[in-house]
């Protein structure tokens, strides 16, 4: 699905088509659970998240503007409402499952051996939050540099900034 496509079906969900809402579901749930699992490190919570973020972008359709594009602002609200979970649970601690259940994403199918795997998704887990995040929306999200900008509040500058650094210290986490 085009950028073009995903503006003109959540608008038309603005408009009071909320049938048209289950097309995005379908397109961006697994995407936005692999987000929020990478950032939680826990499957069952992030299930959760992704449906309150579903509900909060129908709840908050009106805000939706046809010059702004569809997964900054959905991710946007995704990382709001995962630091909002955050906050009222009062706790920040990252405990990955990666270890016993590996996500599967394209960029970890160039690795051969299941081994090598783990070890990259133990290195993600160790990253800092934010460097975490930024990876994650990049190249796993594959978010462009301007939507990540959009969602983290920032300039384009400074995400590829962040994005060069998070991959530097994952490189040397991952060869440790």
């Amino acid at each position: 699905m085009d950028a073009l496509i995903e503006n003109s079906l959540m608008l038309q969900v603005k408009n009071g088509d909320l049938r048209k809402m289950s097309l995005l579901y379908q397109r961006y749930r697994q995407p936005l659970f692999a987000y929020l699992f990478h950032q939680t490190g826990k499957r069952n919570e992030s299930e959760d998240l992704v449906q309150t973020v579903f509900y909060l972008m129908l709840k908050n359709r009106h805000t939706f503007s046809a010059d702004g594009a569809f997964r900054a602002w959905m991710y946007q609200i995704a990382r709001n409402t995962l630091i909002n979970s955050i906050k009222k649970n009062n706790r920040i601690v990252y405990q990955a499952e990666f270890e016993t259940q590996p996500l599967e994403h394209e960029l970890e199918h160039n690795y051969d051996h299941q081994e090598a795997r783990a070890q990259l998704n133990q290195a993600i887990a160790r990253l800092p939050d934010d460097q975490r995040e930024v990876l994650i929306l990049s190249k796993y999200q594959e978010l462009s540099y301007k939507e990540i900008a959009t969602v983290l509040k920032t300039t384009e500058g400074n995400v590829k900034v962040k994005v060069f650094r998070a991959i530097q210290v994952l490189k040397k986490l991952h060869k440790k």
